[in-house]
């Protein structure tokens, strides 16, 4: 029913070039979307927004239907059917849509909010019309049958288990915040839903739904890209105008939420919660209300940064507190605002509450500072411009704007309704949404301090599922179903080209502009990372770069944080096993001034002794929290089990008792030793060009000496080769995580690309072996993958998923399985094709970026390629042959040479797995030790 195109005379066309007023922010000009928008007779909004820098297009297709819309009993519907809408339509198979866009170099994927669900992708231009007739069929004729939604529900359970129950504060977020916040709304209704309501589902229900909601006169489609606009108006009305309109109007949500009536306590707990959490709301604005921008400016100087109220109170001044955080949650209708903090250990819930009230309360009383008004909304514009970055984030901006403050204009005039805010207007709306006692206090406790009077969860209310007698869809033969359009000539991309220079005090320059757009990332790469651990300190490098912006011989760690957010600038430092990096973003008009302060934070920090025991306690809750992740855990575990009694074989964070014991002389012996110019790359991208570039790397970093002392070399480690089987028991998690893992290839090898290939063909993505046999088939997973890291002197290998308890050893013998298979037969000439599309084209999308064409600079100069590796990447991947591939697997990645590792409730998978690995080792996980190499801490 596509092929025949209605002539415009048909369609209700309503065409606008919309190109408002430009936002400024103290000298940045922020660019607006330029875009085109009109409306078919159906009633379908299409917007288009022409880019020709780039040889790439995003296309969007945002419904209004989110997670209100869910049915009275079936919580975690709008979700549900985000994940049906990856399934066959009419004309294409199931799994068609990663074939579209996925193997042929694009991404794809969706979102489930409150008021909407968005579906994207992002491809290479020359296959916009096919992506036009895939979403045209999804819309259209979408298949609703009895297999895709039992796959798919299966699915949503991993999800579910994976970020809600296995994740410490998942039930908190995602289940008792808005349980607590709203009494009527359905915004109370968590998104993800609940496996009792999942499984209450029908086939009906499903279908009746998808009837109600998908239809052309509740949703938008979005382009922005590289197109013709003629081509691209024929399209769209050659695939979407015939589109039907259903009589019905769409069912929307009418119920609003009262007001409170006074302040209110929800206790919750779960299972594994290292440390209390209190989070506090109050009922807030809608994002369409004049008072949201307002709420945002407040929100931000509450606790965007280090300088922020909550922050500085709670985590830096009281030491309370081992996070905090704030959200002004403004949805379509009436949301809430919120503020919060994981308490740090020794530290009780009602000193949080204490705390949080009185930041608030401190924000009724008196106007935000002009200096803090100023940094919040720098703040904020910066991070706008890192969101329009992209084609996606650009398309996101437009459509957000439209399904939640009812007018895609509103992305191009939010910027200057927030410089319009002032300190009176903050003032304001604290007073009017955050009253002491309209509050509501959500205090998250572990299930062992439950109270035996507390009262019981309720069981999920049954209610009946819908009789559906509308039309159905299945997907039709073969040799009737529509063939996609054809694909046309490629776009090719302009690559960007580096300059480099090196200083007399031999800090290599390298210089890139890359974009037209006001930023600018600024990235010091220092050749030493957790490999320069001394002995017994696991974590000091990673310590050594948290202490980096705490504080330098010439500004305090406030000063820091104050005078780099003033600037709307993002600036971090971390350490990873090869490397240390510190990363400035920020506009170019404030660039000079951001380097000065990333270079004194680099050269010259002091090393405080109560700046090391703040962070310290900061690093050892976080290690505390990340010890009830069975994700983290089996990252953690990989280093020890591939590399131990090597430099490489701890986890680069530490661990609990190494952090414990590093002292300042143990930084600052580090810092001298290895933060010298002759060890490090400074890459600058973006708005910014060479010479620019050069004279402002001199400027600030020109006058850091060059020690006479040798710098120490890199031990070439070489992994144990023996494979291990490891468990670690963590009893009650809500999932496990299996990974296998091995030693791998240094980046100098000569199978580097072969290596790159062959991880694409088995994880290296939604199409590749892993997920499909893991998820797509089994729907044991909501996700399976693998990576290969090539450092310096030697690489890892990774392959992972998460699964209930009771399939780890399912999951293994797959993962074992497909690692075997990429060794044994040959990959098909499609299927490498595609998945050499896939690294073409996650290369070409990171280039597109100032902060991932810095990374890719900085990995170049740091594993000592070539910057030319940058042209001659697509054309060393599309070399690799079948054999090649084949290869690798069988030297680097046989199952047989392989560790085993699974984190999760032992008792569930103990047994099956001693089948599998005979030499097993079950650790508790109150008896782990990383830094050891037999994984267990010392007999007392």
């Amino acid at each position: 029913m596509f092929r025949n195109a209605l002539r415009a005379a048909c369609l209700s066309l309503t065409l606008a070039l919309v190109v408002p007023t430009v936002a400024a922010a103290q000298g940045v000009q922020v660019p607006p979307i330029v875009y085109k928008e009109r409306t078919l007779a159906n009633g379908l909004k299409v917007f288009t927004s022409l880019d020709r820098s780039t040889p790439n297009v995003s296309v969007q297709v945002w419904y209004g239907v989110g997670s209100k819309d869910d049915p009275n009993g079936r919580s975690g519907f709008a979700h549900l059917f985000e994940h049906m809408m990856f399934k066959a339509t009419k004309d294409m198979p199931a799994e068609s849509i990663d074939r579209f866009t996925e193997d042929v170099g694009g991404i794809n994927n969706a979102s489930t909010w409150d008021d909407f669900t968005n579906y994207y992708e992002v491809v290479p231009a020359n296959h916009l019309q096919r992506l036009l007739w895939v979403e045209s069929q999804r819309m259209g004729s979408l298949v609703v049958d009895e297999a895709n939604f039992k796959s798919e529900r299966d699915v949503v359970k991993e999800e579910l288990r994976q970020r809600v129950l296995a994740d410490p504060y998942g039930r908190l977020f995602a289940l008792m915040l808005p349980q607590a916040t709203y009494a009527k709304h359905p915004y109370r209704r968590p998104g993800i839903g609940s496996i009792e309501e999942l499984d209450a589902a029908t086939l009906d229900d499903v279908r009746a739904f998808h009837q109600a909601y998908y239809r052309p006169d509740n949703a938008a489609l979005i382009v922005v890209g590289n197109f013709d606009e003629a081509e691209l108006a024929a399209w769209v009305d050659k695939y979407y105008a015939a589109l039907k309109k259903p009589a019905a109007p769409v069912r929307r949500v009418t119920a609003v939420e009262p007001a409170r009536k006074g302040p209110g306590v929800y206790d919750g707990y779960g299972p594994n919660v290292p440390l209390p959490a209190v989070a506090i709301t109050w009922l807030g604005a809608r994002a369409a209300d004049a008072d949201a921008p307002a709420l945002k400016v407040l929100d931000a100087i509450l606790s965007a940064g280090k300088s922020s109220r909550l922050y500085d109170a709670l985590v830096y001044d009281k030491q309370i507190a081992a996070q905090i955080y704030s959200n002004a949650d403004l949805p379509q209708q009436p949301g809430m605002v919120v503020v919060g903090a994981v308490m740090a250990s020794g530290h009780t819930l009602a000193e949080g509450e204490t705390a949080l009230l009185a930041q608030v309360a401190k924000l009724r009383d008196a106007a935000p500072t002009p200096e803090e008004l100023e940094e919040a909304k720098n703040e904020l514009i910066a991070s706008t411009l890192r969101e329009r970055e992209t084609l996606e984030g650009r398309g996101f901006a437009l459509g957000y704007a439209l399904q939640v403050e009812g007018d895609a204009a509103r992305a191009n005039t939010a910027l200057a309704d927030l410089q319009a805010v002032t300190g009176a207007d903050v003032q304001r709306v604290a007073v009017k949404y955050l009253a002491d006692n309209r509050r509501m206090t959500i205090r998250y406790r572990p299930e062992s301090e439950r109270s035996a009077k507390a009262p019981a969860t309720p069981p999920a209310r049954k209610v009946a599922s819908v009789k559906y007698t509308g039309p159905v869809v299945a997907l039709a033969p073969e040799a009737a179903r529509e063939p996609p359009p054809p694909i046309a000539d490629p776009i090719a991309p302009t690559l960007p080209t580096p300059a480099e220079r090196t200083l007399p005090n031999g800090l290599r320059v390298i210089v890139a502009r890359s974009s037209d757009l006001p930023l600018v990332t600024a990235d010091l790469t220092v050749r030493t990372g957790a490999w320069a651990d001394p002995t017994g300190l696991a974590g000091a490098a990673g310590l050594t770069a948290d202490m980096l912006s705490e504080g330098t011989k010439t500004r305090s760690a406030r000063e820091v944080a104050r005078e780099i957010e003033a600037l709307g600038a993002t600036l971090g430092a971390g350490a990873a096993s090869d490397s240390t990096s510190v990363t400035l973003n920020v506009t170019p008009d404030k660039l000079a001034p951001a380097m000065a302060i990333m270079a004194d934070v680099a050269r010259n920090p002091a090393f405080a002794p109560e700046e090391l025991e703040r962070q310290r306690q900061l690093a050892l809750d976080g290690l505390q929290v990340a010890y009830q992740e069975p994700g983290s855990v089996a990252a953690f575990v990989a280093a020890p089990v591939v590399f131990g009694g090597t430099p490489f074989g701890h986890p680069a964070t530490g661990a609990p008792a190494s952090i414990a014991r590093i002292q300042t002389d143990d930084l600052v012996k580090l810092h001298a030793t290895y933060f010298r110019p002759d060890n490090a790359v400074m890459v600058l991208t973006g708005d910014i060009t060479a010479e620019d570039g050069f004279a402002l790397a001199s400027q600030v970093f020109g006058g850091w000496e060059k020690p006479a002392s040798r710098l120490p070399d890199q031990p070439n480690v070489k992994a144990d080769a023996r494979p291990r089987a490891v468990a670690v028991d963590m009893p009650g998690t809500g999932q496990a995580a299996v990974t296998v893992t091995g030693p791998a290839i240094a980046r100098d090898d000569p199978a580097y690309y072969p290596g790159l290939v062959a991880n694409a063909v088995l994880g290296g993505g939604y199409s590749a072996r892993l997920n499909q046999e893991i998820r797509i088939k089994r729907g044991l997973s909501y996700g399976a993958g693998s990576a290969l890291s090539a450092r310096r002197t030697t690489g890892v290998f990774a392959a992972r998923a998460q699964t209930k308890n009771e399939s780890a050893a399912q999951v293994l013998d797959l993962i074992r399985a497909e690692l075997d298979r990429l060794a044994t037969q040959p990959a098909g000439p499609e299927e490498l094709k595609a998945r050499k599309s896939v690294l073409i084209g996650g290369f070409g999308r990171q280039l597109a970026t100032t902060g991932g064409l810095a990374d890719i600079l900085g990995e170049l100069a740091l594993n000592g390629v070539p910057l030319g590796e940058i042209g001659a990447y697509t054309g060393k991947v599309e070399a690799i042959d079948a054999a090649q591939v084949q290869t690798f697997a069988a030297r680097v990645l046989a199952p047989d040479k392989a560790s085993v590792i699974v984190v999760g409730d032992a008792k569930a998978f103990e047994a099956e797995l001693k089948t599998r690995a005979a030499n097993l080792e079950v650790i508790p996980i109150d008896q782990l030790d990383v830094e050891s190499p037999t994984l267990r801490k010392p007999a007392k």
